[in-house]
């Protein structure tokens, strides 16, 4: 197949496209390099199918949709990434993220093309229950607080692809990340691991912002891509949402520690008030995990890496830069 990977560039979008060449398919990698980097493709750089197209999904409308209209697959990874970067320039998180994936929808319903859709754990905002469900109900927070709204535009993108499955038959399917991690991801846009991890190496402070005993749940990149290749072919997903993450939950003074054990490190953890890090009134969730028994009773899907496989991984990606 000859798939369209937006985002490519990324952190998750370069090794979905070293994956989906392995597998014989040609890939077409559409990215701004705005937060990606044309050096996570180098280890596929040559290989004759692999075209890499740099536009902006926002603003070059008729060449994304010149793309979608070649591709067999498109797989809608670009968006504003990163906590700090959505706090700093919410403005821009909502246009790249509503605006972006309105301009690969559209040409998706008009030349019939297979779409997957990637969104967030963000969009639960700040719900209390233990297991985030997808058929759960939202609480997004006040626009008062610039953090919700990339939750709120990835939501957006949720609500017009399931009414284009509804309303125009579009193929399409939506993924919910839970804190994928792995090498490549960088921690200049707040990516907690990637942080701790370098500063581990360094044997720095390792910063941990509010009280620490915030919970995620953390999933190897290789494990998030196992489960989206998964979905390409399957046509009972259209219309369906998925969350794909691990169900280790761990807070993030125990991840601090547990970086500081796997490398050695003679760091110490430095708490930061969140008023300190961020805008004042800055609000978090404290507890993120997903239910992924619809995934799992899909396709009987389910986290290979442990939380230590993903460290070690990160570490020694790091040392070799």
């Amino acid at each position: 197949m000859k798939i369209l990977v937006t985002g490519g560039a990324g952190f998750i979008g370069s090794h979905l496209t070293e994956k989906l060449l392995k597998s014989g398919n040609s890939v077409v990698v559409a990215d701004n390099f705005s937060t990606g980097n044309i050096a996570n493709l180098d280890a596929v750089k040559d290989d004759p199918k692999l075209q890499i197209v740099e536009l902006d999904v926002a603003e070059d409308k008729d060449a994304v949709r010149q793309l979608v209209k070649e591709s067999d697959v498109v797989i809608h990874l670009a968006a504003a990434v990163g906590v700090e970067l959505v706090v700093n320039e919410p403005a821009r998180t909502i246009s790249t993220n509503v605006r972006g994936t309105e301009n690969v929808l559209l040409p998706a319903v008009e030349f019939d093309k297979r779409i997957i859709a990637a969104s967030t754990s963000e969009v639960y905002g700040k719900s209390t229950k233990e297991k985030f469900s997808e058929s759960d109900d939202l609480l997004i927070g006040s626009p008062e607080h610039s953090r919700w709204s990339y939750a709120c535009s990835k939501l957006l993108d949720e609500f017009y692809l399931t009414a284009l499955v509804q309303t125009a038959n579009l193929r399409g399917t939506v993924t919910r990340f839970f804190n994928t991690v792995g090498p490549r991801q960088t921690g200049m846009y707040g990516m907690v691991l990637p942080r701790f991890v370098r500063a581990a190496l360094r044997n720095e402070d390792i910063p941990v912002y509010g009280d620490g005993n915030q919970s995620r749940c953390f999933c190897h990149v290789y494990d998030v891509l196992r489960a989206l290749v998964a979905l390409i072919d399957d046509e009972r997903t259209y219309g369906q949402v998925y969350n794909i993450g691990s169900q280790h939950l761990v807070t993030i003074r125990e991840l601090a520690e547990l970086v500081i054990a796997r490398t050695g490190s003679s760091s110490n953890i430095k708490v930061i008030p969140y008023e300190k890090a961020y805008a004042k009134g800055f609000e978090d969730m404290r507890r993120r995990m997903p239910d992924t028994d619809k995934i799992r009773a899909l396709n009987n899907w389910q986290p290979e890496k442990s939380l230590e496989d993903i460290i070690d991984d990160v570490a020694e990606s790091l040392r070799n830069e």
